[in-house]
Formats: C-alpha cells, structure tokens, sequence
C-alpha cells in the first residue's frame, strides 16, 4: 500500500523548524491532524489550515510560491 499523505505549502511557518511545508492526509478530512514535513510537529487540523490558506493575507511572492507548491501535486504523475 502506498503513502497516503500529499505536501503542502503554507503562509505561516512551522514554530519549532521555520518550514511552511506540511504533509496531510489525501482524504482531507475536516478534523485530520496537519504535520510539519520537516520536523513532525503537529501544525493543527486540516479544518482550520484550510481556512489560514483561504484567509490568511499574503504578499505576492508568498501566493506565487503556495500556487506553484500546492498545485504541483494536483499534477498527474509521469509515465514510466
């Protein structure tokens, strides 16, 4: 069975490693926990990650950065 989580990237960085890269479930469920990539800590719940995403105000080279991270794993893997 293969890994079941995606990375994401997020406009406030992780308290304890400085990373905005987080790993979370596919299934995104509501109360599913948000872990940092980098350092395992807990970042919170999908729920409310979701909302900072959609909230959260953001200069222009952060929103770019969130685009091209966020979306790269909307993008169909490579044929072998």
């Amino acid at each position: 069975m293969g890994d079941l989580s995606e990375e994401m990237r997020m406009p406030t960085a992780c308290p304890e490693c400085g990373s905005h890269s987080v790993r979370l479930s596919e299934v995104k469920n509501p109360a599913d926990k948000v872990f940092c990539s980098s350092c395992n800590t807990v970042r919170g719940i999908y729920a409310d990650l979701k909302k900072e995403l959609e909230n959260k105000p953001k200069s222009e080279t952060e929103q770019l950065l969130e685009e091209v991270v966020n979306k790269k794993g909307d993008a169909p893997e490579p044929s072998r």
